[in-house]
């Protein structure tokens, strides 16, 4: 049994969620519900559940300055929202998962196997961050317009700054444009398996093939030549 505890300041949205859960997800308890985030505040000090459901945007305070706190949690958050920016932020505040409304009833039916699967097995809730970057299944989360992509990160050869954007080049040559900045991509790929070489670029170590000492260039598994910063050049030959 999973137990659950929903946390959004808007009624209507609790009642959804609830309805969703009952109707489409077996052995899990509600075991209450918030509209007011220190109520939930002053619950949560008493009652041990595996989970909450934690809404971002709330008048009393946000689902951030709620997780503040609980400087040691014992329950695990799903943040759920309408709005996709809270992704990475999420990712940092040690979000187990995040969904967006109006909620897929698939996407929350993953979410709720993902806790049965941890409690089975007896592990501690791990981070989203650390779940999507673990050596067995090493993926990350990003947002492309209004959903949330999830991508192996050994199928990135590297990723390319666009001012204010950002592409991410994949394997089987697909590529995905999004409205993030390339410092913000990096903070969240496993820092063993990729590196800035360049002020434009940051490339998945794994994928080089070759690196041309002469010309300052490597060349990935594509054939895609990447130049090689100057003051990138020390660091760079220290990681491979």
């Amino acid at each position: 049994m999973i137990r659950l505890v929903l946390i959004d300041d808007e009624p209507k949205a609790i009642k959804s969620i609830e309805w969703e859960i009952e109707n489409f997800c077996e052995d899990v308890e509600v075991m209450a519900t918030f509209t007011k985030p220190k109520k939930a505040i002053d619950y949560l000090q008493l009652h041990n559940p595996d989970c909450v459901f934690l809404d971002v945007e709330m008048s009393e305070m946000d689902g951030f300055q709620f997780l503040d706190h609980f400087k040691k949690r014992q329950f695990c958050v799903v943040f759920v929202t309408a709005y996709n920016q809270y992704a990475i932020k999420a990712i940092k505040e040690n979000a187990m998962d995040y969904l967006l409304k109006p909620i897929d009833t698939d996407d929350l039916i993953l979410t709720i196997e993902k806790l049965k699967v941890e409690k089975k097995n007896g592990r501690t809730y791990d981070a989203l961050e650390e779940r999507l970057r673990s050596h067995t299944n090493k993926r990350i989360v990003i947002p492309v317009e209004g959903k949330l992509i999830f991508i192996n990160t050994e199928n990135i050869f590297y990723c390319e700054s666009d001012g204010n954007y950002c592409k991410i080049h994949l394997a089987e040559k697909k590529s995905l444009f999004i409205s993030k900045k390339l410092k913000e991509i990096q903070a969240i790929l496993p820092t063993d398996d990729f590196f800035r070489i360049h002020n434009s670029y940051v490339i998945n170590l794994k994928r080089v093939s070759a690196y041309l000492k002469t010309e300052g260039y490597v060349i990935l598994d594509n054939e895609k030549k990447i130049p090689v910063s100057r003051n990138k050049k020390s660091a760079f030959l220290d990681k491979i």
